[in-house]
């Protein structure tokens, strides 16, 4: 047998490896671009900042210290200069991957940290594997400014797994649907029609305003604003006010609510301040042809028939009056049960001047 060389000798005191084995080694050296590896091999073994972590803003000299034992992966035995070069990373997303694989068999609610924005959604690592959450998943309402995420912990669900297409998809909606869901129907075993609650301004429309109760949505409809005339809901409310409100009704998942409280009825002491007889005095809400509607107190509206108007023939009520302007008249007649009160002003002139409304 031929005497091996010092080479050869050399060359099988080492181990041998190959492309894709997972390997042992000990931190030699740390620079800022680049880890050095003792893997019992030949040759060490280099792990580059971008085969350390997707997120290259770490600082390898502050993550891996010499002496460090790591479990790496060979990427390629001899980079043409010699060199072996290692994946910490991509080993980390294997074992990733199967942690996610398990969520994502078991349903399971995962928490992680999103690492970045990007225009169509979320990335999120899960022990070195990247969850992606698109934007439509990432919460139960629309979002527009998705960076107040940046860094946050959030919980998810995997909802598509397939790491062979790059497709692991992550959903925070569903999780958030879910437990509005539950506290919605808590609320509900607890309102009841009648009950005054407390609620913030979520929404205001031209035609009322939603209500947030805790979790539940209700909605203030114009007509129910106040017991006087409401022109712009949103010169009443602002998105963010607090206020207590009227369940007037619950239908199903709908709720109506109401500012019409009982003790400040209007027509609760009309038959006091309005009988029949009495002079009163208001300003002229909105006319037509046949009359004029006055308001006089908020909520309370009587007609003025254009007969009533004067002694004088009145055409159209606009002739003699204008919306705003302030009358007084007196109650000729109350229908409480209707809500409706009729006034006139012929009825307190006196007979020289409807002589002298004649002679003009």
């Amino acid at each position: 047998m031929s005497e091996l060389s010092f080479e050869q000798m050399l060359d099988e005191s080492f181990k041998t490896i190959h492309n894709g084995e997972v390997v042992e080694g000990t931190v030699i050296d740390v620079k800022p671009e680049e880890i050095i590896l003792n893997i019992g091999y030949k040759a060490d073994g280099i792990i580059t900042k971008s085969e350390y972590s997707n997120d290259q803003s770490v600082d390898l000299t502050e993550a891996v210290k010499v002496g460090d034992a790591m479990t790496v992966k060979v990427l390629k035995v001899n980079d043409g200069e010699g060199q072996v070069l290692l994946t910490y990373k991509r080993l980390a997303a294997e074992k990733g991957n199967e942690r996610l694989k398990e969520a994502f068999e078991n349903k399971e609610v995962l928490k992680a940290t999103v690492t970045q924005i990007l225009g169509g959604g979320l990335c999120a690592e899960v022990e070195g594997a990247r969850v992606f959450i698109p934007a439509s998943l990432v919460s139960d309402s629309y979002e527009k400014d998705l960076s107040k995420y940046d860094g946050q912990e959030i919980e998810f669900v995997i909802s598509e797994f397939n790491p062979r297409r790059n497709r692991v998809i992550g959903d925070r909606r569903q999780l958030l649907v879910a437990e509005r869901a539950e506290k919605q129907k808590e609320l509900f075993a607890k309102l009841n029609v009648g009950d005054v609650v407390e609620g913030t301004v979520k929404n205001v429309t031209d035609f009322g305003a939603f209500i947030d109760l805790g979790g539940v949505d209700g909605l203030l409809h114009i007509s129910e604003m106040s017991w006087g005339r409401v022109e712009n809901p949103k010169k009443v409310f602002h998105v963010g006010d607090t206020v207590k409100v009227l369940i007037k009704d619950i239908n199903d998942t709908k709720i109506a609510l109401s500012l019409k409280f009982p003790e400040t009825n209007p027509w609760a002491d009309a038959s006091e301040k309005f009988a029949v007889g009495s002079v009163v005095t208001g300003k002229v809400a909105r006319m037509t042809d046949f009359g004029a509607f006055v308001e006089l107190t908020p909520g309370v509206d009587a007609l003025l028939h254009v007969s009533q108007i004067s002694r004088a023939h009145v055409e159209k009520p606009s002739d003699v009056l204008a919306v705003g302007q302030e009358i007084t008249a007196k109650v000729v007649d109350l229908n409480e049960a209707d809500k409706k009160i009729s006034l006139s002003m012929k009825a307190l002139e006196s007979t020289d001047d409807s002589q002298e409304a004649t002679e003009e």
